[in-house]
């Protein structure tokens, strides 16, 4: 259940090598930093590979005056732009020049800024090129201690450029490629090769985390499951293996990969990834394969990262005792006792409103005491209020006591409609008073009786099921499972060009065994169960053989629920 091909990655999953990138370094002159102000110059280069492919130069007649603080920074003058040409002109120049690059700029949000305003103003869609900023970039590739700040000027000088900035756009466009080549020769150092590994230098993530991006390396991009490890020193000194997280995905090392970038923002995981010493991987031939071996690693691991799946031994059962007066008790587990189980209740809470459910429509006793059949005891005070039949004064015989029992046990295993019948009048009663609260809290526990109800069936139903075999067609091809009393005993694919029969008798062949489990309990945990029951009720799931009856009561669950009348 472990083993299956490797899927080849596609180019699509390789990513999109930086060699193979045309970047178009941009940098403006303007007259100014607000909404207000426009572009005076324009300077681009394009590369591809380390090669310049072309460059993109003009002066631009802004219509308007050059503020003469801006003039001495730059050099450029009312007299030098009088001839030269409008904004309109030149931007369809400039967005043909950088149609399909990547658009690199130091502080890109500046520059991208006017020419979106620009675009905006003369009737241009935006390309939606997409943007590196060498700032961004560089404040998460270079050490504090390398360069005080990340000024053009002081990293064109740290990574000796070839042209010296001088707030031309031009010549600051070419300084911009000498950092933006010297910014990837350092990422490149540290195993990025692909635009997508770009473009995740630029966000913020720790470098204890960026740092184990490696453990990506390698892995299969394939669907199953994953789990990060630690050698972690256990209460003797020793190191021990120790698993963290467990999780699926239907390509590992895409998934793998999202721990180590800006797009993992949980607190949690981002400790986890910090302790990791490793990430083991195991195949899977289909998604419900992959979901149940997951949840079973995490029942058996319970590791300290995970938050959902991880005490399955915390269900609770509902159970009718076998006594001369039998009463309901909310017990941990079932025993080979011949007494009625109902459920398993995800928490104590939803086994305690069943049980009040049923209190509110049956008069059974609710005391802990063991009664004789004999002998009697004195009564509580809920045989007053007429809310128990007093079994233990000998107020009702042991036979028509065992008849109201039959009534309850009725209503868990094939029809929840007296419960809900029994409670109508009680309801009434409460809106009539305008209890309103009251009767809510009345409603809860019928609408949690019945959805209890509707679980405890579907999955009993596939627990008492010797054998089930099914086949869904997906893209990859059939999937096919055996399943055996509620538990996923083998699961196979059957590629195109495969005989599905064939495959399916082979998987029949080396399924697990597995014994029949004790009362209405199925032979796994709750919710691989319910995982398996998702995908046999799903539309175009086939059934090839079935070793059993695979059904539940008609009158159960929300759906066969009576709709009950209020009256004012």
């Amino acid at each position: 259940m472990t083993t299956a091909a490797f899927a080849q990655p596609s180019f699509e999953d390789l990513g999109r090598p930086l060699s193979q990138v045309t970047f178009c370094v941009v940098d403006l002159e303007t007259t100014g930093s607000t909404g207000e102000d426009t572009i005076t110059e324009f300077g681009a280069v394009k590369v591809c590979g380390g090669e310049v492919l072309g460059e993109f130069q003009t002066l631009v007649n802004p219509s308007t005056h050059i503020p003469a603080l801006i003039a001495v920074l730059t050099g450029i003058t009312d007299l030098m732009v009088a001839g030269a040409p409008k904004l309109a002109e030149v931007l369809p120049s400039f967005l043909e020049f950088s149609a399909g690059t990547v658009l690199v700029a130091h502080n890109a949000g500046f520059d991208i800024g006017f020419l979106k305003r620009a675009c905006a103003t003369h009737g241009y869609a935006w390309p939606n090129n997409e943007v590196i900023d060498t700032v961004g970039l560089a404040r998460q590739v270079l050490l504090r201690d390398e360069v005080p700040n990340v000024k053009l000027s002081t990293l064109a000088a740290h990574f000796r450029a070839t042209t010296t900035p001088n707030h031309r756009a031009l010549s600051d466009a070419r300084a911009t490629v000498d950092v933006l080549h010297g910014l990837l020769e350092r990422i490149g150092n540290l195993g990025a090769g692909t635009i997508e590994d770009l473009f995740e230098f630029t966000r913020r993530v720790s470098p204890e985390r960026r740092a184990k991006r490696g453990l990506a390396k390698g892995l299969p991009s394939a669907p199953g499951i994953y789990q990060f490890i630690a050698e972690l020193a256990g209460p003797d000194g020793r190191s021990r293996r120790q698993v963290l997280y467990v999780g699926k995905s239907r390509n590992l090392r895409k998934r793998v990969a999202t721990y180590f970038t800006a797009s993992e923002t949980r607190p949690r995981i981002d400790e986890m990834v910090r302790i990791a010493t490793g990430v083991e991987t195991t195949v899977c031939r289909t998604p419900l394969e992959a979901d149940v071996l997951e949840l079973r690693l995490i029942a058996a691991h319970s590791p300290r990262y995970n938050r959902r799946s991880k005490f399955p031994e915390r269900q609770v059962w509902l159970k009718l005792t076998v006594e001369p007066f039998p009463r309901l008790s909310i017990v941990r587990g079932i025993a080979e006792d011949a007494a009625a189980y109902f459920g398993p209740f995800r928490r104590r809470q939803a086994a305690e409103q069943t049980m009040m459910a049923l209190y509110d429509a049956f008069p059974i006793r609710q005391c802990t005491t063991r009664l004789s059949a004999k002998r009697a005891t004195s009564a509580c005070a809920l045989s007053g209020m007429g809310r128990c039949c007093a079994p233990c004064e000998l107020a009702i015989t042991t036979d028509d006591y065992s008849e109201l029992i039959d009534r309850v046990r009725a209503s868990l295993q094939a029809d929840v409609r007296p419960v809900l019948r029994a409670v109508e009048p009680r309801l009434n009663q409460l809106v009539r008073a305008e209890r309103f609260e009251d009767a809510a809290v009345l409603s809860e526990r019928l609408e949690g009786f019945s959805r209890a109800a509707l679980r405890h069936h579907r999955l009993a139903s596939l627990g008492q099921c010797p054998q089930i075999v099914a086949a869904y067609r997906s893209e990859a091809g059939w999937e096919i499972h055996v399943i055996r009393h509620g538990r996923l005993a083998a699961a196979a694919l059957a590629r195109p060009g495969e005989v599905p029969q064939q495959v399916a008798r082979d998987a029949v062949t080396t399924a697990e065994w597995v014994a029949r489990p004790v009362g209405p309990a199925a032979a796994a945990i709750v919710e691989e169960t319910e995982r398996i029951a998702d995908w046999l009720e799903r539309p175009g799931v086939r059934i090839i053989e079935m070793d059993g009856e695979w059904c539940w009561p008609l009158r159960i669950g929300p759906a066969a629920s009576v709709q009950i009348r209020i009256g004012a």
